[in-house]
């Protein structure tokens, strides 16, 4: 058993590396000789037809196997070996060529960073282990060796390379940015230490026939295969399938040997620094959860990719340690030299980052342009809070005129849409705090003619109406979508089934009591109007994000190895989400356009109104109030707080 790549002999024998390096070796070794074991039976498999064959020719030179039957033995035989042999040829020769895949990374030249690929150096000196043959990174917060050394990647354009066989080190683009220059060694030592065995002549052949069956498994899948390659390749999937099988507990107990080998050497390295790297890992991967589905999604949707993420993690974190009460601490923290300081240009790099970042989890082109441009976090505010919620306004009044018309407009009142009417047409006649938020404006707002009660049996079922154009809309959507999409819009968590009473009353011709019937969202909240009006944006926005998938290039991200799928950041939003949404819009809309309040940037919620200065974190609530039971009671108190004043027209886009 070969044991070349893990340092010196005595280290090998545990007076450097420890009983647990030791073990750890050792125990990889021999799974990944389970794994060659694997290999080898199919190849023996491939082979016994023909071996059975030369006996049995064998036999007849010798006159040992004579007679008819022993001829015929032989020519099934030998078709049975010439067939096996071929197969087998044919799934070798897949299993060789077939390309592992290779995550997305920046590629960090040692020009590019030269401090970094020093550090690395002498860290792997001190671990007594091949140097990595390259760094990248990854805008995720995590940190391992790639193998790169198939052909195929070489060709691809990768970057050179110091030492061919060895792998390449690839490290989460967060970490760099908000880990201090300690912290990051400290994290990286057990990284490093792994490519100890992976230059082990064993566990490097038997990973190297685990990536060969992966890959040989997707095969079928890539396109442009006819169809007689196709069933060809479909062949070949089976067998590595079964392989794959045969040997993937094995394969799995060599990675987890490999991990606790590298480990154990790392403990002589930085160990007290590594303890608090740890905590450092998980506060990086918090910060940046949080960056990309409350800051960095919004602006994707809006055709601009933040062009520093990694930065905003450190204004992220650095903004949540202040609210827990935990500045102090990191304050002095923060005082330390920052691991980015390791790269010469940290800025370019990290727009790098960010934009594989936006092609990963958003699917946005590999190039900038007037619809897909990057933005600084300076002009956030202006080039995507703003145009956000103009864009939701737009799109929520564009819904309002679908669902029907209001009630008549009064001379005193402007044209335009204006906040009021949605204030109208989500209040529900028994909220609570509908009589009395309608009394504290009646003076200052010019009152319009209420319209007639959807109760009192003289309207003709606008609820009604509202509902049958939403369930239109979806199922317009729906069948332009495939089956998982239809699941989603009939899932109750996702839109609002249409109540039977509604259309029972609307194949009546009865008008509808609002207060007898129910929302279908399970928390036992009565509005029928935003049900209506929940379901048509869900729809809408289902149509418009179907567009704008058809319009792009491709599914997602396109490497060299071709479609990457999605990556979605986020959980899609919910009917009474995206409701709550638009409200919010509009009112943010309203604030900016009547009283000089100022879109903002919170780092760890998104996109936010600032009036006077501070954030106003208390209208989440209040549209809450609005959108679930009806009751405008608590925002129009908030209006009239702030000096808003619902009744003036709003911008749109």
């Amino acid at each position: 058993m070969s044991g070349k790549g893990f340092g010196n002999d005595d280290a090998r024998h545990g007076a450097g590396g420890g009983l647990g390096d030791e073990w750890g070796a050792r125990a990889a070794r021999s799974r990944a000789l389970a794994v060659l074991r694997v290999r080898g039976r199919a190849l023996g498999a491939a082979i016994l037809p023909a071996a059975v064959a030369v006996v049995l020719y064998a036999g007849g030179v010798t006159g040992h196997f004579t007679g008819a039957g022993w001829a015929a033995a032989r020519w099934a035989v030998t078709v049975l070996a010439l067939v096996v042999l071929l197969a087998g040829a044919a799934v070798a020769l897949v299993v060789a060529r077939a390309r592992p895949a290779v995550t997305p990374t920046v590629e960090l030249t040692e020009a590019a960073a030269p401090d970094l690929h020093r550090l690395v150096r002498e860290l792997a000196e001190r671990l007594d282990v091949p140097a990595p043959s390259a760094i990248a990174l990854t805008p995720d917060c995590d940190s391992w060796l790639e193998d790169r050394s198939h052909p195929a990647h070489a060709r691809s354009g990768a970057v050179a390379r110091r030492t061919p066989g060895a792998p390449v080190l690839v490290i989460g683009s967060p970490f760099l940015w908000w880990m201090r220059v300690a912290e990051l060694r400290a994290v990286l030592a057990p990284v490093v230490a792994g490519t100890g065995p992976a230059a082990d002549p064993d566990i490097a052949a038997a990973r190297r026939f685990v990536r060969g069956l992966d890959a040989a498994v997707a095969v079928p899948a890539e396109p442009g295969l006819g169809p007689l390659r196709r069933l060809g390749a479909r062949g070949v999937g089976r067998v590595a399938r079964v392989l794959l099988r045969a040997c993937g507990p094995h394969a799995a107990e060599m990675e987890r040997g490999v991990a606790v080998a590298g480990s154990e050497r790392a403990q002589a390295v930085d160990h007290g620094a590594r303890i608090v790297a740890q905590e450092q890992v998980g506060l990086a991967y918090a910060g940046w959860d949080r960056l990309l589905t409350r800051v960095a999604l919004p602006a994707w949707r809006m055709g601009r990719w933040p062009s520093g993420l990694d930065a905003g993690v450190v204004s992220a974190l650095t903004e949540l340690s202040r609210r827990d009460r935990l500045a102090e601490g990191f304050s002095s923290r923060l005082g330390e030299r920052p691991a980015c300081d390791l790269l010469e240009e940290p800025g370019a790099v990290d727009e790098a980052a960010s934009l594989l970042a936006a092609r990963l989890f958003h699917g946005g082109p590999a190039e900038a342009g007037p619809d897909w441009a990057p933005v600084d976090w300076s002009r956030y505010p202006e080039e995507v809070v703003d145009r956000k919620w103009r864009a939701d306004a737009t799109r929520l009044h564009e819904v309002l005129d679908r669902l029907g018309p209001d009630a008549p407009r009064t001379p005193e009142e402007p044209e335009g849409p204006t906040l009021a009417r949605l204030l109208d047409h989500l209040t529900t006649g028994d909220a609570p705090g509908a009589a009395a938020g309608d009394g504290e404006r009646r003076e200052a707002v010019p009152s319009r003619p209420a319209a007639p009660s959807r109760a009192a049996g003289a309207a003709p079922g606008r609820t009604a109406v509202a509902h049958r154009a939403a369930t239109a809309s979806v199922r317009d959507t729906v069948s332009a979508h495939d089956s998982a999409s239809a699941r989603d819009f009939e899932d109750d968590d996702h839109l609002p089934v249409v109540p039977a009473e509604l259309l029972a009353a609307e194949a009546a011709g009865r008008p509808v009591d609002p207060a007898a019937v129910g929302s279908r969202t399970g928390d036992g909240t009565r509005n029928p109007a935003a049900d209506a009006l929940a379901a048509a944006l869900g729809a809408r926005v289902a149509r418009e994000e179907a567009r704008g998938a058809g319009a792009a290039s491709g599914p997602g991200f396109t490497g060299p190895d071709g479609p990457w799928p999605l990556c979605p950041p986020a959980p899609p939003r919910t009917g009474r989400d995206l409701l709550a949404d638009h409200v919010t819009a509009l009112v943010c809309c309203a604030a900016v356009d009547t009283t000089g309040a100022e879109p903002g940037l919170d780092w760890l919620d998104g996109p936010a109104l600032l009036v006077g200065g501070e954030r106003a974190a208390d209208l989440g609530p209040r549209v809450l109030a609005l959108v679930e039971d009806g009751d405008p009671g608590p925002l129009r108190a908030w209006l009239d707080r702030t000096g808003v004043r619902p009744e003036k027209p709003v911008r749109l886009m």
